[in-house]
């Protein structure tokens, strides 16, 4: 089920954020993606508490309204599980054993690298390569994640008429879909390091990569809710007035000054505290570009501002600029999305694996 095993079936990506269901689905056409099938549907309030499900019921069923909306025949999906609910570790092992000696290795010293009962979590690996430290060894990738996070997750798809195919992990579906947008970066994001900022609903996460491999992964709290809580505060609002009105407009001339413009210096700041972080704690202290997404980042002139604070080249993330849609595929709505949809890309794409 996790995302290193072959699959040779077509997915529907479903990605589960805070506040909404995303579900994408592509086809390969000639060497060209087509978007298949896209839907948006909003969670029921606090159905996601800290990156987790809380309310498996109404996720199920967010999920099932996604499929009719979308009009999506196929019944696999690929989902994924948060950056801060997994544990990774580059390990070393013999180079001549093979998947199913280094399997049972893995197995057998998982308890040294797991801080959990090994009959608690889902373990995975992946073959990196030889060791730069020995060269009878290959490092090897372990990833593993609480047994609860994975199966409340199959549990919503199979709620919303799914079958989970593969459960991924954030941070890696969105180096997947690294690979749709790196065709315009700068020497097509060959050797350069690249700043992927996602600001969602309640979560800013930073995924480092360097020659298209994800090299740093961070998550801290800071989202598009907190406008919203802004909006309320200032305006004496009810919350969903509040998130109306930031959608919608109608708000006093006043707003772009107190409450919008505040807002989008405190996300630069975050941006910039996330880098920092980074820098403090790896061999770089540069990257070459930042790659905004998330849902908040539609927010007008935010990537002008961010490079403006920062110094660093910024653009916004467009996963589908290359790709062809199919007639039932509302263009001007898949674009307002697009950016948002980049770790749904990521895990559409696991079909062509």
């Amino acid at each position: 089920m996790w995302p290193f095993q072959k699959r040779w079936v077509p997915l529907i990506g479903i990605d589960i954020s805070s506040t909404v269901i995303k579900l994408l689905e592509l086809s390969l056409h000639e060497g060209r993606y087509r978007v298949e099938s896209y839907a948006v549907e909003p969670l029921p309030p606090n159905a996601i508490s800290e990156r987790n499900i809380s309310d498996v019921e109404g996720v199920g069923y967010a999920i099932k309204r996604a499929v009719k909306r979308s009009g999506t025949k196929s019944k696999f999906a690929a989902v994924a599980v948060a950056g801060s609910a997994v544990i990774t570790k580059v390990i070393s092992l013999p180079a001549n054993l093979d998947e199913d000696e280094m399997e049972g290795q893995i197995q057998f010293e998982a308890d040294q690298y797991i801080p959990f009962p090994l009959d608690e979590v889902y373990l995975d690996f992946q073959r990196l390569g030889p060791s730069s430290k020995n060269s009878e060894m290959v490092d090897v990738l372990l990833v593993a994640s609480r047994s609860e996070n994975v199966d409340l997750r199959v549990k919503a798809l199979e709620l919303g008429g799914l079958t989970a195919k593969i459960v991924d992990v954030e941070a890696y579906a969105t180096e997947k879909a690294f690979k749709l947008i790196a065709g315009d970066l700068p020497e097509k994001g060959d050797h350069k390091t690249v700043a992927l900022v996602d600001v969602g609903a309640t979560m800013t996460t930073l995924n480092v990569l360097h020659d298209h491999h994800l090299i740093y992964n961070r998550e801290q709290v800071f989202g598009g809710r907190q406008l919203t809580e802004n909006i309320q505060r200032h305006y004496g609002l009810s919350y969903e007035e509040a998130g109306m009105a930031k959608k919608n407009g109608g708000l006093p001339d006043s707003y772009r000054r107190e409450v919008l413009e505040p807002f989008k210096e405190a996300m630069a700041q975050q941006v910039s505290r996330s880098l920092q972080f980074f820098f403090s704690s790896s061999q770089y202290d540069k990257v070459d570009i930042i790659v905004l997404s998330g849902g908040t980042i539609s927010i007008p002139d935010v990537g002008e501002l961010i490079e403006a604070k920062i110094g660093t080249p910024t653009i916004i993330a467009n996963p589908f600029a290359n790709m062809s849609l199919t007639s039932r595929i509302n263009a001007r709505a898949l674009s307002s999305d697009a950016s948002a949809l980049m770790i749904a890309c990521g895990l559409t794409l696991r079909s062509f694996d």
